[in-house]
């Protein structure tokens, strides 16, 4: 194993393009060719890098949206290459609505008021400007529920120029739900919603419910257009998502998209009993050899990861020492022979036979897949690798 690195980088993220492809791909498998599939890269596409990523997407072909949060991420989704239509699943400011129209985006709207300044916007600039209705069906965040529809259908009978061009609505527990009654329960609230919409003579050319787990797990959510998260990263919507997709009897091979590493910036004996960090939170119980890392909670690397995380160096564990700095922090590697300043350390991914997950950090801080890689510092450089 080379443990040299071959870059000036100190602190860097590693993008595999052929497992994006292959997370693309097999999704577009479980959908077939008829459903429209949208690429969620909202959260600097979940921390792998919105300017990375979005030119594999569009290049992969198979996709035919790309769902962000705000304005801001669908204009630099536009800077980097992107042609495909735009859905802005997030809040806009009523002064920034006139971008969405000018530049073609289509946006999440659940509210009269917005609805009216897009309607202004889009006759000042003449032209047409294209917005997704959010239903409430359970989840309780954005939307509109069924039952307050009417004063819609009237604007948009009444307001050519603003299009419905879809009506969607998000699962609150498919991941871990054992029969997925509540998903069952709101994909009815959302029929519901659609009937009236239809009844009120709204042409609906977008219907989307299912995001990643919901495409695994509930087909009959999958519509003629599916939003694809978390697993267009190669990682699973949660452990019972898993479980039970494969359970199936159906396979599908995720592999994580995004690898995390940093150096070893020095290299120090420690002898026993010696303080390691801030607040002398950690002695070393012997003689220690430890090392210094060049990354921090400033990058993203959880405090909570203090004197339990563990890192990778030379195909074997090490252990956090102490706290977790603003922008470093210490491990032991009394047991790893040779390790030398500017070896390779993996905070995230595989080195040898070992692999730490995005799972495992996440059990660790109590938290999540997604925010383990989506907190990951977007000025960190993204490089992709295959």
């Amino acid at each position: 194993m080379n443990a040299k690195v071959n870059h000036n980088l100190r602190n860097w993220v590693e993008i595999s393009k052929s497992a994006l492809l292959s997370s693309i791909y097999s999704f577009r498998s479980i959908i077939g060719q008829d459903i429209a599939l949208m690429a969620v890269v909202k959260a600097n596409a979940y921390g792998h890098g919105l300017n990375i990523i979005t030119p594999l997407v569009q290049e992969a072909g198979s996709v035919s949206w790309l769902g962000v949060d705000s304005l801001s991420e669908a204009l630099a989704c536009r800077e980097s290459g992107a042609s495909l239509p735009i859905l802005i699943l997030g809040y806009t400011t009523r002064e920034d609505l006139s971008n969405i129209v000018n530049y073609d985006f289509r946006q999440a709207v659940y509210d009269l008021a917005t609805l009216n300044v897009i309607s202004f916007e889009a006759k000042r600039l003449d032209k047409k400007a294209f917005v997704h209705l959010k239903i409430e069906t359970g989840t309780n965040r954005q939307g509109v529920g069924p039952d307050e529809l009417d004063p819609f259908i009237e604007f948009f009978n009444e307001h050519p120029e603003v299009i419905l061009e879809g009506v969607y609505t998000h699962f609150a527990d498919v991941e871990s739900e054992d029969n997925f009654a509540y998903a069952q329960q709101q994909l009815a609230e959302y029929q519901r919603a659609l009937q009236f919409l239809i009844d009120g003579s709204i042409n609906i050319p977008f219907r989307h419910t299912a995001s990643s787990a919901a495409i695994l797990l509930v087909p009959e959510s999958h519509l003629n257009m599916v939003r694809l998260g978390i697993s267009l990263y190669g990682l699973w919507p949660s452990k019972d998502t898993k479980e039970k997709f494969l359970n199936t009897g159906r396979k599908m091979n995720l592999s994580p998209v995004l690898q995390w590493k940093t150096v070893i910036a020095q290299v120090k004996n420690i002898k026993k009993d010696q303080p390691i960090g801030y607040g002398l939170t950690e002695r070393v119980s012997r003689d220690s050899v430890i090392a210094v890392l060049p990354v921090g909670y400033y990058d993203g690397y959880d405090r909570k990861l203090s004197s339990v995380g563990e890192v990778l160096v030379h195909g074997a564990r090490a252990k956090v020492l102490g706290r977790i700095c603003m922008n470093m922090f210490m491990i032991d590697i009394t047991d790893i022979d040779g390790v030398m300043p500017e070896d390779e350390v993996v905070l995230l991914g595989s080195q040898g036979a070992e692999n730490i997950t995005a799972e495992e950090l996440a059990q660790k801080v109590d938290t999540i897949n997604y925010e383990i890689v989506a907190r990951i510092n977007p000025l960190i450089p993204r490089i992709i690798v295959d």
